[in-house]
């Protein structure tokens, strides 16, 4: 009788929320004010201050009765968050992570102060409103409407703010090494998938990552005679450096589809008009050459998907000269290659190598013995057996039926995340990890992440918060 008065409030409960489609649900401002709080909070990496995010989140957990903790870093200022809604325990906890550093900023190029949290006309302006502080607003609200709902609760609900994603050498991995008990969990949420919309509004699909790219820094130096610059000479290391990078701007690696993007394509293919509709079916199932390539021409035209169903070089950093009147004798370029799950980097590098084709251009890691050239090899090391987490999970699921009721018709599909975050703490551990972005955007919006004037619409951090709250429920309540 007890199980069964459960199971009925549970219905009624979760029947009420979704008595209320994203169409008709009136929407408060309060994600988008706490995104604005955190935007204002500036945290950029190096050197991040997350410590004073986590202070600010410790502000309004503690009073609704989570248990908080905040885990210091070695490196002054940079603390991990955490807190947790207790359950019964019946059940293996389900833990929310969302990172508080950002990426630095051109300010000269903004039209607003990027750390002022600025909202105007439907958006929250500001560095990290996508990538991530819209994310940990959103988490964080969700996690904090349970505690405010006296939502019972069968397992623990945490939510994690996080140092060091965008560089660093505490991040989760450090996290996970050192206060494991803290995060451990049945499984994840974290930052992935998109919910992409145009520009009429209306949402064209709802992607959940079930894996990641692995981000791989290759150097490519140059070699050369350093000499007056009066005297110059053919040898010269800039010159055989740009010619390198010009025949890989020329250069794309082949299509390479793992499952879930198969899924995913298929999924725009039953969903989008022709022509697009044919070029998304012959990209997967397409036996001519000829038909996959332009396939491939026409869908890369989005950059998003040019970038989800291949192995990507692009060069971040360049090298080279100290004076006004020398010939250096050496020039480097820094080369990020984000390279799909099980695909062997050394392969890739092999490709690069092929196609410059000049034997006075290095090619190497970035060295092991440097922090981050030991952080990528570690994390090399654990992400060459991983597999794409599992669909056939509650919080998958959950999180599926979430979408759907939310944006009734629209396609909820598994998804290739085309960056790296850092799940790889929970994943290289066994815990499935599933990622999204959890507010509707455009193509342009998404053009402004780590760009200037970055920005997310006011209702979709609302939209993303009734949707992360809905899969709590599901997945987390008696």
């Amino acid at each position: 009788m007890i199980m069964l008065r459960s199971c009925v409030l549970r219905a009624f409960v979760t029947a009420a929320l979704f008595s209320m489609t994203g169409a008709q649900a009136t929407y408060s401002t309060s994600t988008a004010e706490l995104l604005s709080e955190l935007i204002r909070v500036d945290s950029s990496n190096p050197s991040g201050r997350e410590g004073r995010i986590a202070e600010l989140l410790a502000s309004k957990f503690r009073p609704l009765g989570f248990k908080v903790d905040i885990v210091p870093t070695p490196e002054p200022g940079k603390a991990h968050f955490l807190a947790r809604l207790k359950g019964d325990g019946s059940k293996g906890p389900v833990l929310l992570a969302a990172h508080a550093d950002v990426v630095g900023v051109e300010r000269e190029k903004w039209t607003v102060d990027p750390f002022a949290g600025t909202i105007r006309e439907g958006y929250v302006y500001g560095r990290g409103a996508i990538d991530f502080k819209g994310g940990l607003a959103v988490f964080a609200e969700a996690v904090m409407r349970l505690a405010r709902n006296h939502v019972p609760l069968h397992r623990d609900v945490i939510l994690l703010s996080e140092a060091d994603e965008e560089g660093g050498r505490y991040s989760t991995t450090w996290l996970a090494e050192t206060h494991w008990n803290l995060i451990r969990c049945e499984f994840a949420l974290n930052e992935g998938g998109w919910i992409i919309k145009d520009q009429n509004e209306k949402i064209r699909y709802v992607s959940i990552s079930t894996a990641d790219k692995l981000s791989v820094s290759l150097l490519l130096t140059a070699r050369g005679t350093s000499t007056h610059s009066s005297m110059p000479r053919p040898d010269s290391p800039i010159y055989a450096l740009a010619r390198a990078l010009s025949k890989l701007a020329d250069y794309d690696t082949p299509v390479q589809l793992i499952p879930s993007t198969r899924d995913f394509f298929l999924t725009l293919a039953r969903t989008s008009e022709p022509p697009l509709s044919t070029y998304f079916n012959d990209l997967v199932n397409s036996a001519d050459p000829a038909m996959v390539q332009k396939a491939d021409r026409e869908i890369s035209k989005d950059p998003l998907l040019h970038a989800i169903m291949r192995n990507t070089i692009a060069p971040v950093f360049l090298k080279a000269g100290f004076r006004g009147n020398v010939i250096p004798g050496s020039a480097q370029a820094t080369i990020n290659m984000r390279v799909i799950p099980g695909a062997d980097p050394r392969a890739l590098i092999s490709q690069i190598r092929g196609i410059i084709n000049d034997p006075r251009v290095e090619l190497t890691l970035i060295p092991a013995n440097t922090p981050d050239g030991a952080r990528m090899a570690e994390n090399l090391r654990l992400a060459a057996n991983l597999k794409p987490s599992a669909k056939e999970t509650p919080l998958y699921r959950a999180l599926e039926r979430s979408a759907r009721s939310l944006w009734p018709g629209v396609p909820v599909t598994a998804y290739l995340f085309q960056a790296g975050t850092d799940a790889l703490a929970w994943r290289s551990r066994g815990v499935p990890v599933y990622g999204i972005y959890p507010y509707p955007i455009t193509p342009e919006d998404l053009t402004r992440m780590h760009g200037n004037d970055e920005r997310v619409p006011v209702r979709s951090l609302e939209q993303g918060t009734e949707l992360i709250y809905r899969t709590l429920v599901e997945v987390a309540s008696k």
